[in-house]
């Protein structure tokens, strides 16, 4: 197979919409290009510096063909690996050395994998409010669309936060109660299933927002309303409580979108502790080690349900979806609906018809960057708050 040597490579951070994105961009001598996603919203410049310091010149004048020797390059040239910044700079790179490499062989992402297993993947979206009234709206609007599967969550993660007890001059955070955020919850679950009965499939986060015991008692009371699945009802450090809640009732349930190294998830899926893997493919270090993990899924029973929120590029979110109609054991897509200047960028962006996503059929993952309009866009930093939940006595809490 002729060399397909690498000439180039560009991380570029642009902020669209609501949120720092980054794209890495791959050159080689054949005039072939490829793009992946790189987005790590809370630390951009860390990423780009990866990226640009230490990366790239790994990578100029090595053969683009050879991803799997390059992917176990670029992860242990630093001797220490893994982690936000490492894994993210690096699935950049990975996903843009797939695309060329599909491109190349003249074929979308999902052929050169080994084709398709399904027509297309049922896909989920989001009905956040602080109302019920809002959240009805909401999901109206969503059945309308087609969809079958809805996050519903009453409040940003947490819940509404109503007359919290705190203490005088409380420290600044964003304060949450988590008896208020259970028993609100479950009285949203009770709400919805009276109004819609089992017309779609209710799904929550939880965001790790409970402790292990308070994660039990949740899971045995939402039961009754048979989630699609509960998401991260616990922190990767409390996995070990993950027995407990099987041995104690049947709910699904889906982890992960915080894993960034494989001892993270390889007891979980071994000893079946959960139903859904919840990785978010860029934070593992991209196609080439989400692939190896889709098929241990599949020997364990696992289902993959990736992590795809609005903080990742579309061209992350693309090739979520051609992993997702060719790997077997795929059960559905996170998807937020795209706003006017994420399109203006990523001008083939894809969107569900009819509650499901279909895969590109062009040549490579489908999506690419408008590096002209990226540009009128910089990329901004903010604090994010959220990160900063808070119990009621001050005590910073997981989020």
């Amino acid at each position: 197979m002729k060399k397909t040597l690498i000439t180039d490579v560009e991380c570029i951070i642009t902020k669209p919409d609501r949120h720092n994105l980054i794209t890495v961009i791959v050159h080689t001598d054949q005039d072939v290009t490829g793009y992946g996603c790189a987005t790590f919203q809370q630390r951009p410049l860390a990423v780009k510096t990866m990226v640009d310091e230490y990366l790239k010149p790994l990578l100029i004048g090595k053969d683009a063909n050879n991803i799997e020797d390059l992917w176990q390059m670029m992860m242990v040239n630093a001797y220490w690996r893994n982690g936000p910044v490492i894994n993210n700079a690096v699935s950049g790179v990975d996903m843009a050395l797939w695309d060329i490499k599909a491109k190349l062989a003249q074929m979308p992402l999902h052929q050169l994998f080994g084709g398709k297993s399904r027509d297309a993947i049922p896909v989920y979206t989001h009905a956040t409010s602080d109302t019920m009234e809002g959240i009805y709206e909401l999901v109206d609007g969503f059945l309308e669309q087609g969809y079958k599967h809805i996050r519903c969550q009453l409040g940003f993660y947490g819940g509404v936060p109503e007359n919290i007890h705190t203490t005088v001059n409380p420290t600044e955070g964003s304060y949450f109660d988590q008896d208020q955020y259970t028993e609100n919850t479950l009285i949203m679950f009770k709400l919805l299933r009276e109004k819609y009965g089992n017309q779609f499939h209710i799904l929550h986060d939880v965001h790790e927002r409970l402790f292990p015991n308070q994660a039990i008692q949740f899971a045995k009371d939402v039961e009754q309303y048979k989630p699609y699945f509960i998401e991260d009802i616990l922190p990767p450090s409390q996995t070990e409580w993950l027995d407990n809640i099987r041995s104690q009732t049947s709910v699904s349930l889906g982890l992960g979108e915080l894993f960034n190294n494989p001892e993270e998830w390889k007891a979980l899926i071994i000893n079946r502790r959960i139903d859904f893997i919840r990785c978010h493919v860029s934070q593992i270090g991209g196609i080439t080690p989400a692939l190896k993990l889709g098929h241990l899924c599949q020997t364990f029973g696992v289902r993959l349900a990736w992590h795809c929120p609005p903080d990742m590029t579309p061209i992350g979110a693309a090739v979520n979806t051609h992993m997702n109609v060719h790997l077997h054991n795929a059960a559905i897509q996170e998807h937020v609906e795209y706003k006017e200047n994420t399109h203006r960028v990523f001008p083939n962006a894809q969107e569900p018809r009819n509650g499901y996503l279909y895969a590109s059929e062009a040549i490579g993952i489908g999506v690419e960057m408008d590096v002209q309009a990226a540009a009128d866009f910089p990329v901004t930093y903010r604090p994010h708050e959220w990160t900063q939940s808070r119990l009621p006595d001050g005590t910073i809490h997981t989020p």
